[in-house]
């Protein structure tokens, strides 16, 4: 039964039919084939849908669409360009770190891109930055919106393996920082060989003075962050919280928000929120069906006779994830594939929320890598430009986050150092 699942899954994505359809459609093969009742997809479906962290997912997103249209990013970028304008590529750099401090509410890396990106895709190409650069950048720093916490892929991935939440939250802080740290050494780099970027700090305000102008924006991340790590709230809570102050802050302070403003963007994360829920019920399905038929004990000992150790067994998931993140979208990907590789890996000694890690970090790279990446296509919606325009300027940057990806495979401490310190 679950290879004619497979298959019939494969065949889908040939024919071209949406992820979460194909999954969906081979889920229900598997029904008819196994002679299951028919009740079970209902009870699955709902059982898929019915976990509270799951809750968290819209409001985050919800969260991030009013940060976009309060004008939240727009101050975040002006206080980003104060502390690195002055810096030959500091406008690149600037990117970078809105894109961090952005990531830190937001937890989605499409909203992070049509946000900061509307902003500073044109700025850098009036700077003289060539626009390919620009928008494979702006896709790139976009990234780290699902690697720094909130993050919507670290609550899939803890709700499909019964991991904590708030471990996993806190575990992507310092890769969050490695990743945009070697970015932003990257591109300072190349300003200085091209010559680019040495009139970036022209207009850039005081930084004191956009230091006040972005105060209110700038204390949304802390005030998310540090009532989940003070015990003040759940993860789950403080996506309700980051909804309040940015409807407050972007209506009543900003006055950016108005009553058509927030139809519409509480119809843009209803939109965003049921595609991620279809993914999730089909996804909970298949991997219902892919349980009762063995499937994650056959693997494990598939790849145990394949694996001799913990360090082949990582490269080796690497590379497939990597390949996989190609060409499936990363929700549908931690679903299915999280159950089935975590017990293998726990088998090898790794431990859950550092997997849990790598795995957010390696499939969040199919977001910039062609042909179905989701960022890749944002960026060039706001840039104007055809996919194939940025293939070859973005090949640095994903072995950037390649070579990011080996230090946080294989140094555990950079994951797991804050969750030690702060839950054991």
């Amino acid at each position: 039964m679950s290879q004619l699942m497979i298959l019939s899954m494969l065949v889908c994505f040939a024919l071209t039919i949406p992820v979460a359809v194909s999954i969906g459609l081979a889920s229900l093969f598997g029904v008819y084939v196994a002679g299951i009742n028919w009740l079970v997809i209902a009870q699955q479906i709902f059982a898929s849908l019915d976990k509270y962290p799951l809750v968290a997912i819209p409001f985050f997103i919800l969260a991030g669409n009013l940060m976009e249209a309060s004008g939240i990013s727009e101050r975040l970028v002006n206080f980003a360009k104060s502390l690195v304008g002055s810096v030959q590529g500091g406008l690149a750099m600037a990117c970078i770190i809105t894109c961090m401090i952005f990531a830190a509410v937001a937890g989605s890396s499409v909203a992070t891109t049509f946000a900061v990106g509307a902003i500073l895709i044109p700025a850098m190409v009036r700077h003289g930055y060539p626009k390919p650069f620009s928008a494979s950048l702006q896709a790139t720093a976009a990234e780290l919106g699902v690697i720094i916490p909130p993050s919507i892929p670290m609550i899939l991935f803890a709700v499909s393996t019964d991991t904590s939440v708030g471990e996993l939250f806190i575990s992507g802080i310092f890769p969050g920082i490695l990743i945009g740290v070697a970015l932003m050494l990257y591109v300072w780099i190349y300003a200085k060989r091209h010559g680019y970027g040495k009139q970036d700090g022209d207009g850039r305000l005081p930084v004191f003075k956009a230091f006040r102008q972005s105060f209110l924006a700038l204390l949304m991340p802390v005030i998310i962050l540090g009532g989940i790590y003070g015990g003040i709230f759940t993860p789950t809570e403080a996506s309700v919280v980051a909804v309040v102050y940015a409807l407050v802050v972007g209506s009543l302070v900003y006055r950016r928000i108005s009553f058509s403003i927030l139809t519409e963007t509480l119809h843009r994360t209803v939109i965003s929120t049921a595609i991620i829920m279809f993914v999730i019920a089909n996804a909970g399905l298949f991997g219902f069906l892919l349980n009762r038929a063995g499937v994650p004990n056959m693997l494990g000992e598939w790849l145990s006779h394949v694996f001799s150790d913990k360090v082949t067994f990582l490269l080796g998931v690497n590379a497939a994830l990597f390949i996989i993140g190609m060409f499936i979208e990363t929700s549908a990907s931690i679903v299915v594939l999280a159950p089935l590789l975590l017990p293998v890996a726990q088998q090898f000694g790794v431990d859950p929320t550092h997997f849990g890690i790598i795995m957010v970090v390696n499939l969040a790279l199919g977001m910039i890598t062609p042909p179905f990446g989701v960022n890749l296509f944002a960026a060039c919606a706001v840039a104007k430009l055809p996919i194939e325009r940025l293939f070859k300027s973005l090949i640095p940057f994903v072995g950037v986050i390649l070579l990011c990806l080996m230090l946080i495979t294989y140094v555990p401490w950079i994951s797991l150092v804050l969750r030690d310190l702060a839950y054991r």
